[in-house]
């Protein structure tokens, strides 16, 4: 059960940091409404594809963004096409080994651990999560 504490605690952690991008994010660009925004600037030429935000480095790709942290910590994140952020297990394993202190978890553990924060998080498709609205 301790495993399983562990990767809940990874996948609170990278919501909070998801949350605290977000944040920043909007601190420094007001006119940001939401994170998927960003996505939005970079593919009209309004800011470049990778750069810095704030603290954050950042870098668009595909359908989503990826951010790093001052301590390395990294966030990836893909965006559905509501806009809403989703990730998936493997944007989860990749947050907690990037931690400062390295946190490897396996998919089984991190999968019992997003079903056990239901309703707070949700799958939106086969594998893929979103803090529920």
């Amino acid at each position: 059960m301790e495993r399983v504490g562990a990767a809940r605690d990874l996948v609170l952690g990278y919501v909070r940091a998801l949350n605290a991008i977000d944040e920043a994010v909007r601190g420094v660009i007001p006119s940001l409404e939401r994170l998927v925004d960003v996505s939005g600037l970079a593919r009209s030429h309004r800011i470049s594809r990778s750069g810095h935000i704030g603290t954050y480095t950042y870098m668009v790709h595909g359908a989503g963004c990826r951010f790093v942290s001052g301590n390395g910590a990294e966030v990836d994140v893909d965006f559905a096409a509501d806009g809403s952020e989703v990730f998936d297990l493997w944007r989860l394993r990749r947050y907690g080994l990037s931690l400062p202190e390295p946190l490897d978890v396996t998919d089984q553990d991190l999968r019992s651990a997003v079903r056990s924060l239901h309703p707070f998080l949700t799958e939106v498709r086969p594998g893929w999560f979103s803090v529920a609205s």
